[in-house]
């Protein structure tokens, strides 16, 4: 799951965008994850700017429980919810990749938050290990 200490892991998949963005939502299901919101960064800046980009999405990933847990610990905390999970065009295949939990420790200088980011990052890492 983790690659040299530095988060979690990207996955590359070889299949083609719309069947890997679902497949990114099944995987985080399965890991108790829903998509709260999800930003299409492409579109977004093709509308704003005029400039074309690779298809890419940001997924906001919440688990509910977990979240729950990390605002009962510290309620700042919801600055940095959902969990966020990229994915994107990245020439023949798609790169998935999501933001690590532990973020959320370092920001805050909460370690009651340990435990529950340390929970979201395995389950993360889980999820993006299923595509891989």
């Amino acid at each position: 799951m983790m690659e040299n200490g530095k988060g979690i892991r990207p996955v590359r998949m070889a299949v083609g965008f719309e069947e890997a963005v679902e497949e990114v939502r099944a995987a985080l299901a399965a890991e108790g994850f829903g998509v709260l919101t999800e930003i299409d960064v492409a579109a977004t800046l093709r509308g704003k700017l005029g400039v074309e980009l690779p298809p890419q999405l940001i997924l906001g990933a919440c688990n509910p429980p977990l979240a729950y847990r990390a605002l009962q610990a510290d309620p700042d905390v919801a600055q940095l919810l959902p969990c966020n999970v990229v994915v994107r065009q990245d020439g023949d295949e798609v790169v998935v990749q999501a933001a690590d939990p532990a973020l959320l420790v370092g920001f805050t200088g909460n370690p009651e938050l340990e435990p529950v980011a340390t929970e979201a990052a395995e389950r993360l890492g889980r999820a993006l290990e299923a595509l891989g």
